[in-house]
């Protein structure tokens, strides 16, 4: 069969959905991704994909909306696919209205919600509307916690029986491995993996950062991950500088290579203000580090109070900077027996083969039906 995975970068594809696409391979299919052209395209060809590319800009433009179902109506139709998965919000709600044009079974993933049903405004309200149009038409939608799908459930933009709910993206356990036993070193290393949004708890982690360091000036606070300013929730570079200034935070830019910051890192942080399986927790969990998240959908689907981590209230630094000092008075070996349950949660519970098995599985069905 031809499939294609259409998300909204090249990017996204290549980090996140790569172990879906070699399987896919692997069991003879042919696979095309369609997203923006960007210097993940040629990963994705090299790997065994076609690409085609598909233009989709960001923000909420109603004519740029419109062009982009167009473009990927067209797209569509060139391709020819047997069946669309279609992953993020655009090519969710975009994507299922030209595959329907197109007469093209599609899969949906919601892998999060972003800020639209954080911020409550008319933009929200038009989102919610698009995603009643959009959801009549795939053939299974998947979430990736039950809290994103009893809400959709609850407003009645999906219907339940095509519904299921998956553990995130999973995760490789094999690219993801503990680096061996925890050791408590001097310059403690608290590390948040996020692209630079509001939402994502960023202002949170400056403001817990300086509590913390107040009473613990050794220890070491990173952030990691891409500056966005383009983003609706988008920090703007001035203001990150303006916090690096103080010394409270360290930035640690963007790279592909996230296990290697894991890897030196004592604690993740994610003060996210919602998740649809945040990937960060997932390799952290893997690798076997002590978590500390906020207790909203997503995060405590991977971080239980206690257990592998801490839970602490969203948009509190202060609480996070009580959680972060709970965890710097553990012990090496209470740390090391949270890390081993991370590492336990994450193999029982988020092994990617699971994902994948369940995607090949619902092709088939789809497929199935496409040609009763």
């Amino acid at each position: 069969m031809r499939i294609a995975i259409v998300i909204n970068t090249s990017w996204n594809i290549y980090n996140f959905r790569m172990s879906l696409i070699k399987a896919l391979l692997t069991e003879g299919h042919e696979v095309v991704a369609v997203a923006p052209h960007d210097a993940y395209a040629d990963k994705l060809i090299e790997a065994g994909a076609r690409f085609v590319p598909v233009m989709m800009e960001k923000g909420t433009n109603p004519f740029k909306d419109i062009l982009l179902t167009w473009r990927l109506y067209q797209a569509y139709r060139q391709v020819k696919p047997d069946v669309v998965l279609h992953y993020t919000i655009k090519p969710n709600i975009y994507g299922s209205v030209a595959a329907h044009m197109a007469g093209i079974p599609a899969i949906n993933n919601v892998s999060g919600l972003g800020t639209v049903f954080i911020t409550k405004d008319y933009i929200s309200s038009i989102a919610i509307k698009l995603y009643r149009l959009a959801f009549q038409y795939p053939a299974k939608v998947f979430f990736q916690n039950q809290d994103d799908r009893r809400l959709f459930l609850r407003n009645n933009l999906v219907r339940a029986g095509i519904t299921e709910v998956l553990p995130g993206s999973g995760i490789n356990l094999q690219q993801f491995q503990p680096a061996g036993g925890f050791r408590k070193v001097k310059c403690f290393t608290f590390l948040m993996v996020a692209r630079v949004l509001y939402d994502k708890g960023v202002v949170e982690f400056v403001e817990a950062s300086q509590l913390v360091k107040q009473k613990y000036p050794k220890v070491k606070c990173q952030l990691l991950g891409a500056v966005d300013e383009l983003s609706r929730s988008g920090i703007k570079r001035q203001q990150l500088e303006e916090w690096l200034a103080t010394g409270v935070v360290e930035y640690a830019g963007y790279t592909d290579d996230v296990a290697d910051f894991i890897a030196e890192a004592d604690c993740v942080v994610l003060p996210s203000y919602r998740e649809g399986t945040p990937r960060t927790l997932l390799e952290a969990a893997a690798m076997a580090k002590p978590l500390i998240a906020t207790n909203v959908p997503g995060c405590r689907e991977v971080v239980q109070h206690g257990v592998n981590g801490l839970l602490c209230r969203a948009r509190s630094g202060a609480d996070l900077a009580d959680k972060m000092q709970q965890i710097l008075q553990l012990s090496e070996e209470e740390l090391e027996k949270m890390g081993n349950a991370s590492r336990k949660i994450a193999v029982t519970r988020f092994d990617d083969r699971f994902v994948i098995d369940r995607y090949l599985q619902a092709i088939k069905e789809v497929a199935r039906k496409k040609h009763t």
